[in-house]
């Protein structure tokens, strides 16, 4: 069984009168983080370690910051991409650890509630999403927020039954090809418009 690392990194600044989104949770914070989208750090750096692993480039290589139409959209929007990459290479999550690095809001009052977010957007169990909060301790980072996320994949075998579809079938149906994606990510979602782009990776772009 064949195993994927993936490492994931992003940082914002916070700003005042935005809206505060870690992990796809609404935080009660007088600042949020600035950026593109929404500023959530935590999912883009899920995002980029889920695409890293499987080699798919990274968040700015599917929404570039360039493009307007991404202006403060949902990272959740990333991440369903990043799963399904992960799907169509035949990967599934193993487990991820994640940490998030600044000295206020306090990450471990509210570390249960993030991890229960997480490990529902990613179709996974809690017990397989570790979240650490930490303080930058003897660094200027008073107005910065940092997230590091590690991923681990194993490589999926493949139903016995959509094995004979592959081997007998003269060519397989968009619903049964549809129906095995959605196995794989837990969740069937329409792939057309959220799809890799060509080319598929540029490190010009980074989404913050």
């Amino acid at each position: 069984m064949g195993m994927r690392i993936g490492l994931g990194f992003d940082s914002h600044a916070f700003k005042a009168d935005v809206p505060l989104v870690i992990g796809g949770l609404k935080i009660d914070h007088p600042e949020g983080l600035a950026g593109h989208s929404d500023g959530d750090l935590l999912l883009h750096a899920i995002t980029d370690a889920l695409l890293g692993a499987v080699s798919a480039g990274d968040i700015g290589t599917f929404f570039p910051p360039t493009d307007p139409k991404w202006k403060g959209t949902d990272s959740t929007v990333f991440l369903k991409t990043a799963l399904e990459e992960v799907a169509l290479a035949g990967y599934k999550i193993v487990n991820l650890d994640c940490v998030l690095i600044m000295h206020r809001p306090k990450i471990v009052p509210i570390a249960e509630k993030m991890r229960e977010r997480v490990a529902d957007l990613l179709g996974i169990d809690m017990k397989d999403v570790s979240l650490k909060g930490k303080t930058p301790e003897g660094l200027p980072q008073d107005g910065t927020a940092v997230a590091h996320v590690v991923v681990l994949l194993e490589s999926i075998t493949i139903p016995d039954e959509h094995k004979h579809l592959t081997l007998h079938a003269e060519a397989p149906l968009d619903a049964d090809i549809d129906g095995v994606v959605g196995e794989l990510v837990r969740d069937t979602h329409d792939i057309s418009a959220l799809g890799r782009k060509v080319p598929a990776f540029d490190p010009g772009d980074d989404l913050t």
